[in-house]
């Protein structure tokens, strides 16, 4: 009792009356200032005296509590702000694109996540089957597919449909049964993952769909996007046609017309970035912040982040019709073509625009200037990122970005110096898309934040150094 009253006394600025009534002890200084620790203590020995023991004890305990106070108040009233500010993004300013909660969302956001992976793997395994030439070898096409050939008979007569072709005729006469084989397990692998990636699709859609998770808006994006899926099976028999049919000279060797590939393969990057993006979205629905600080720094950033996904994305283009053209073939040297910079013959089709899309020459020029473009600019976004205050994921994803592009010009050169194996050029194809997918990711990150959470951000007391 005698300790709790005197640590009261002592609290209250009152020491000085409880010491002189103990033990007549000398006065305590009391024009000091209130945080200074000596304002708790004696100008002179306590000997004796019971505060002498514990005056210390009792000064330490008084201090966090007024202190302490004051900030526990600060920070009551800045959390009761958040939850305040958080309710009102939740109710009207933030639109989710998934209902039924997180564990609706997270459901949702796997399921899109597997099939931006599922159209990943297709594009790398589209890649190996043309760089195989194995695309030719199914001379026939089902929108539903069908069973391989199951016994010998039936390899004889696929074989023999595929004799006819202008393919074999020209490229492989004389091939043997076994190596038919592989080319059409390549073909009809591809086609048959390709209809997987339909039944994963579509069956969670409708589950999803029937359970309420999925609201108007996401269902029609994701029933665009299926439209899309459907669409490619039918580009890419479209362009396996065009490779069956005879070429217009005989020493050109048949293959599928550039402008369907250069389609087919945007398609599909096309539904890739789409559902990457969908994916995001569901389980992102906000960029990262903290600070309006950080905010604008993305603003900043998504500026410049913006023209090079663009520029990305056509240097992406261009490399289809290398593709397309198989212009990887034509010259194989770097960073000179032959033995000049500029080859002669880039404008000897006519009309002009030709050139850009079925001269090999021009295609393969035009595809290492945009890549040296491409790097470029990743170049100068990041340096300009450097000196923005971002978002440690922002930054992250910035430097990702520098690297990968880095990486994907490596493997460009590479492939071409060594005279396009399947393994580089598959490594170059992936590479294209995952810097596609950096970008996207960079593009999400930075993107505009909803305005309750910008009115929450700019509502939020300013911390002091």
């Amino acid at each position: 009792m005698l300790g709790s009253r005197l640590g009261t006394l002592l609290r209250r600025s009152k020491a000085q009356i409880l010491i002189s009534q103990l033990k007549g002890s000398p006065r305590v200084s009391t024009n000091l200032s209130p945080l200074s620790p000596s304002r708790f203590t004696t100008s002179a020995p306590l000997e004796g005296c019971f505060l002498s023991k514990h005056s210390s004890f009792y000064a330490v305990k008084s201090i966090p509590k007024s202190l302490f106070g004051q900030y526990s108040r600060k920070m009551s009233t800045s959390m009761t702000l958040l939850n305040s500010n958080k309710a009102e993004i939740t109710s009207s300013g933030l639109k989710l694109l998934v209902t039924k909660g997180p564990h609706a969302q997270k459901m949702v956001g796997i399921w899109l996540f597997s099939c931006a992976a599922w159209v990943f793997s297709l594009v790398v395994l589209g890649g190996v089957t043309r760089l195989t030439r194995s695309g030719l070898s199914m001379t026939d096409w089902k929108f539903t597919g069908g069973l391989p050939p199951l016994s010998e008979d039936q390899w004889v007569l696929e074989f023999q449909k595929y004799q006819k072709s202008p393919e074999y005729k020209r490229v492989n006469k004389g091939m043997s049964i076994e190596d038919f084989k592989f080319i059409y397990w390549m073909e009809y692998i591809h086609r048959m993952w390709g209809r997987g990636l339909g039944v994963v699709f579509a069956l969670p859609f409708t589950y999803f769909v029937a359970k309420g998770y999925i609201t108007r808006q996401l269902g029609l994006r994701l029933s665009g996007l299926f439209a899309l899926g459907a669409g490619q099976g039918l580009i890419g028999w479209w362009m396996v046609k065009s490779g069956l049919e005879e070429p217009a000279s005989e020493y050109v060797q048949p293959r599928v017309s550039p402008y369907r590939l250069a389609t087919h393969l945007t398609s599909a990057f096309v539904i890739y970035c789409g559902i990457l993006w969908t994916a995001l979205s569901v389980v992102v629905p906000e960029p990262p912040n903290g600070s309006l600080s950080w905010v604008q720094g993305a603003a900043k950033v998504r500026k410049l982040a913006h023209p090079v996904s663009v520029l990305v994305g056509i240097t992406a283009f261009s490399g289809a019709f290398v593709a397309g053209n198989d212009a990887g073939h034509a010259y194989n040297s770097f960073p000179k073509m032959g033995d000049s910079w500029i080859p002669d013959d880039i404008f000897s089709m006519e009309p002009l625009i030709r050139n850009f899309f079925e001269n090999t020459s021009t295609v393969q020029l035009n595809h290492r200037i945009l890549a040296t473009t491409t790097l470029m600019s990743v170049g100068g976004l990041w340096l300009a990122a450097r000196k923005i205050d971002l978002h440690p994921a922002i930054k992250s994803l910035v430097g990702s970005v520098l690297g990968m592009t880095a990486l994907q010009v490596t493997l460009g050169i590479s492939t071409l110096l060594t005279y396009v194996p399947v393994s580089l050029a598959s490594a170059h194809q992936a590479g294209a898309l995952t810097l596609l997918t950096f970008m996207i990711l960079l593009a999400h990150t930075v993107r505009k934040p909803s305005p309750a959470l910008l009115k929450s951000l700019a509502s939020m007391p300013k911390s002091k150094a």
